[in-house]
């Protein structure tokens, strides 16, 4: 027995479905299960993308506990080196621990290679006399951590001395020999209400 039903044309350039009706179309209820079942077909990508997503996301971040434990180590190590570093103007330490690639956004917009940052710390145009680091924050992605933190200052530049609270982020990404380097860095100065820009 055929069934009147008002269906969707499921041809369509792009194989989804179109929403123009066919008024008058006769289906058995046998092509109504294929044409159903046709339609679960149109949305696999979606459906895949999401049970991978719920596969591939593993309780520590696709880490498991002891290496996310041994990797968050590790980049604390980094953070303090870093601060050192900066504290003593150690241009070797600075230099090991930036990829070649680094690319920095200061807190007045500009943009800085590893190259330009490491003559900044040779030429001493920025002098930091103290660097206290507080609720930091490290997550991880595969092969990539995302370090914030808070920053106070204290130093001298070419118009004299300076001082304030920075919120910054730090990306490391291991490379392939396995070591942590960092990639990239952003800071922006903390304001008090009613203070001037």
């Amino acid at each position: 027995m055929r069934t009147l039903l008002k269906s969707i044309d499921l041809h369509s350039v792009l194989g989804l479905p179109s929403v123009r009706l066919m008024p008058g179309a006769m289906i058995k209820p046998c092509k109504l299960v294929r044409s159903r079942v046709a339609n679960a077909m149109v949305f696999p990508p979606l459906f895949c993308a999401l049970l991978l997503a719920v596969l591939a996301t593993p309780v520590y971040g696709g880490m498991a506990r002891a290496e996310k434990h041994e990797s968050r180590h590790e980049i604390d190590q980094l953070e303090e080196a870093w601060r050192n570093a900066l504290l003593k103007a150690n241009i070797a330490a600075m230099d090991a621990l930036l990829s070649d690639d680094y690319m920095a956004i200061t807190p007045n917009g500009t943009l800085q290679s590893k190259d330009q940052a490491l003559a900044n710390l040779r030429n001493g145009a920025t002098h930091f006399t103290s660097l206290e680091v507080s609720d930091r924050k490290v997550r991880f992605y595969g092969g990539t951590a995302l370090v914030t933190s808070r920053a106070d200052v204290s130093g001298t530049n070419a118009t004299g001395g300076f001082s304030g609270s920075f919120r910054y982020t730090r990306v490391y990404v291991r490379n392939e020999r396995g070591e942590w380097k960092i990639v990239s860095f952003e800071a922006s100065r903390i304001r008090e209400p009613g203070e001037r820009k």
